[in-house]
């Protein structure tokens, strides 16, 4: 038994999947209680991904209900209901969507390993949290795959990256402080300008919902060979242009609606929209912060949520909404859980140990351990002292921590 952390495995089971060489984890799957947050942590269907390899999870009672999967359904693939969020967390393993809310932080339990979106650079409050309640806490966001890109944040960054078009086109409607210019425009009337700052996922998907509804669409990156690459695929609509603070100025300045899709893994986004870049945006503009998960990328930005997602700063209306694939939320689920559920199966069949020992990519996701961090991006814009992944993997402590969890 892992410390701090009660099993309910009978004797029977425990002897069952001994003979059958099979290390069974108790996996935790609690509803998520951040403000307008539907998502859940993993699907009926992951449950019977996991059972079938022989482990435990346990769902909160009406986790998945907003997102359509009820209880009975989450019975049916072979999970037990818990009444509370204490009984979810008294788990070996927590699968979550959004990092721990302050009201969370008591339940968390030593040596507990959590699996989420923990975006810890902006965010010093939860850090500590982490840190004092001495979890093993494996990021999303920063799980690499063999090419170094982000395989967790993808879906996300999808959903979030077309949602933003979306969220522009709404607050550009008067009633929301906009200007009242619509998107696509019509015969005689000209189209709105996009301006798109990172030619990541987000940006990519971005442009391609600005394209689709006929807008003029600009993208800045600092990557000229991923400029290369957009310029390839979606031809002459798209325009391409350097992102340096030259372009930014000039671009911004007579945009309707600039998205912000920078990010730089682990750390807080750059300040790349400056208070005096928005007193040059026309009155009524709109400036939608995808990067708000990690501190944003204006100064002027600050996080909104669902319920009130939008204020005006210097007459630019801004969207900075921190959960944003939150308003897609069944969708969201069923994605995030396609890309997680290959890493959760690998947490559980071997263990943390073992797992991050043998994917690099897992280990990369490896934010903090039993009161230290073991990220470098993350120590460095928080200002910790940071732990080698290495050194913890291959500790002897790690291997019997692996050990109890039988």
């Amino acid at each position: 038994m892992r410390r701090g952390i009660t099993l309910t495995f009978s004797t029977a089971d425990v002897e069952c999947f001994n003979l059958l060489g099979v290390t069974c984890m108790k996996i935790g799957v609690p509803k998520e209680i951040k403000k307008h947050e539907h998502r859940v942590g993993l699907t009926p269907a992951g449950v019977i991904a996991l059972v079938n390899a022989g482990h435990q999870v346990q769902v909160e009672t009406n986790a998945g209900a907003k997102t359509g999967f009820t209880d009975q359904a989450y019975k049916n693939a072979g999970a037990g209901i818990t009444v509370t969020a204490e009984d979810a967390y008294r788990c070996e393993m927590i699968i979550k969507v959004k990092e721990p809310q302050p009201g969370e932080y008591a339940l968390l339990q030593e040596g507990q390993m959590l699996f989420t979106y923990l975006h810890l650079a902006p965010d010093p409050q939860q850090t500590q949290a982490l840190l004092e309640r001495k979890i093993i806490g494996i990021a999303y966001e920063t799980v690499t795959d063999d090419q170094g890109r982000l395989p967790l944040l993808t879906p996300m960054s999808e959903v979030a990256g077309r949602l933003a078009v979306q969220a522009g086109a709404y607050a550009l409607q008067m009633a929301n402080g906009g200007s009242g210019t619509l998107l696509g425009g019509v015969p005689g009337v000209a189209a709105a300008n996009v301006v798109i700052i990172g030619g990541g996922v987000v940006g990519t998907e971005a442009a391609k919902i600005a394209l689709g509804v006929r807008a003029n669409v600009t993208i800045l990156d600092t990557n000229i060979n991923r400029l290369r690459y957009l310029d390839d695929v979606m031809g002459p609509a798209i325009k391409t242009r350097f992102s340096d603070a030259y372009a930014i100025d000039e671009l911004t300045a007579s945009a309707d609606l600039v998205i912000g899709a920078v990010l730089i893994p682990g750390k807080q986004a750059p300040k790349l929209i400056t208070r005096q870049h928005l007193q040059k945006m026309k009155t009524g503009s709109v400036f939608v912060d995808v990067a708000i998960d990690q501190g944003g990328c204006a100064e002027t930005s600050r996080p909104t949520t669902h319920s009130d997602p939008i204020y005006i700063e210097d007459g630019v209306v801004h969207y900075c909404v921190a959960n944003m694939p939150g308003a897609a939320a069944r969708t969201s689920t069923m994605a995030l859980t396609n890309a997680t559920l290959p890493y959760v199966l690998q947490l559980a069949n071997k263990g943390w140990p073992d797992a991050l020992k043998e994917n690099p990519g897992l280990k990369n996701g490896l934010n903090v351990y039993l009161g230290q961090v073991t990220n470098q991006a993350v120590a460095e814009d928080l200002g910790h002292a940071c732990a080698s992944p290495d050194d913890i993997i291959n500790n002897p402590v790690s291997r019997n921590i692996k050990q109890r969890t039988a």
